[in-house]
C-alpha cells in the first residue's frame, strides 16, 4: 500500500487520533464482513508518507479469488491519501515487521518556496555543502551501534542496524537522501537527516559526526528534521519480492 501521511497521526492506530491504520482496518473489515487486524511491517510518525508499505493479515473462510480481487473494494472505502496496491498470499507465519529484511527510506528537502511541495519535502534556505555531507553519509556504512539517532526508552533489545546505503543527490530545486539499511530505530532518519545538515552548514566536521556516533548519546546528535520530507519507499522480503516481479 501507499499512503500520504501528512493528515494522519503515523500508521499505527491511537486511542485519540486518527491513523493509517485505523482506516485501512475499518476498510477491510467492512468488505471482508469479518473484523480484520493488519500489522504494519513498521511504525511511520505523524506526517510521514509511504510509498512501499507491507501489512499483514488473517481472513477467515473466504475464497482465495476474493481475496485477491479485494483492492478495488477496499480502495472504494478509504480515504484518497492511502491507496491499497496489492494482495499477496504469504505462509500462515509471515510477519510484515519481522521478516523484511531490508528497508529503505528518501527524505526530500527544497531550497525555494514551492507550494507544491507542501507538507511533501522540508523547505531549507540555508546553503549546503552536499559533498561534506555526502562524505559524512558514507561513514555510517562503518558502524552498526545508532544509538546517538535513536528516540530513548523504545522498546527494542538492540541498536544495532546495518547500513548498507546513504547517499545524497542533487534534484532540480533541492536534494534527496537515500538510506537502506536492514532495521531502523525509531526516529533513526530524520536525526540522522538533522546531523548532517549541521554538516552540510560546517556547523561540524566529520571528526564531530564520528565522535557524536561513537558517543551513543542521542543529546549530542542534531535535531530530528520535520516529518513531511520523509517517506518509506522499499521494503524487502524473501518470499515476497520474487512473487511481485513474476
Amino acid at each position: 500500500m501507499a499512503y500520504d501521511g501528512s493528515l494522519y497521526h503515523g500508521w499505527q492506530i491511537q486511542p485519540n487520533a486518527i491513523t493509517v491504520q485505523e482506516l485501512l482496518d475499518k476498510a477491510m473489515s467492512v468488505f471482508f464482513r469479518q473484523p480484520i487486524e493488519t500489522l504494519g511491517c513498521g511504525r511511520t510518525d505523524a506526517g510521514v508518507h509511504a510509498t512501499d508499505f507491507y501489512a499483514h493479515f488473517d481472513v477467515e473462510d473466504l475464497e482465495e479469488t476474493k481475496v485477491l480481487s479485494a483492492i478495488a473494494g477496499i480502495n472504494a472505502m478509504l480515504p484518497y491519501q492511502i491507496a491499497a496496491k496489492r494482495i499477496i498470499p504469504v505462509h500462515n507465519e509471515a510477519h510484515a515487521r519481522f521478516d523484511a529484511t531490508a528497508r529503505a527510506y528518501k527524505y526530500y528537502l527544497h531550497f525555494g518556496k514551492n507550494p507544491f511541495k507542501l507538507n511533501r519535502s522540508w523547505l531549507i534556505k540555508d546553503k549546503l555543502d552536499v559533498e561534506a555531507m555526502n562524505q559524512a553519509a558514507s561513514l555510517l556504512l562503518n558502524y552498526t551501534d545508532f544509538s546517538c539517532f535513536s528516540k530513548s526508552n523504545t522498546q527494542t533489545f538492540t541498536n544495532n542496524c546495518k547500513v548498507i546505503k546513504a547517499v545524497f543527490e542533487k534534484q532540480e530545486d533541492g536534494l534527496v537522501f537515500t538510506i537502506q539499511a536492514d532495521r531502523f530505530l525509531r526516529n533513526m532518519v530524520r536525526a540522522i537527516m538533522g546531523t548532517l545538515v549541521q554538516i552540510g552548514k560546517k556547523e561540524i566536521n566529520l571528526d564531530d559526526f564520528k565522535a557524536i556516533i561513537e558517543s551513543k548519546n542521542r543529546s549530542k546528535a542534531g535535531q530530528s528534521v520535520p516529518a513531511c520530507g520523509l517517506y518509506l519507499v522499499k521494503i524487502e522480503y524473501p518470499y515476497i519480492n520474487e512473487r511481485i516481479r513474476g
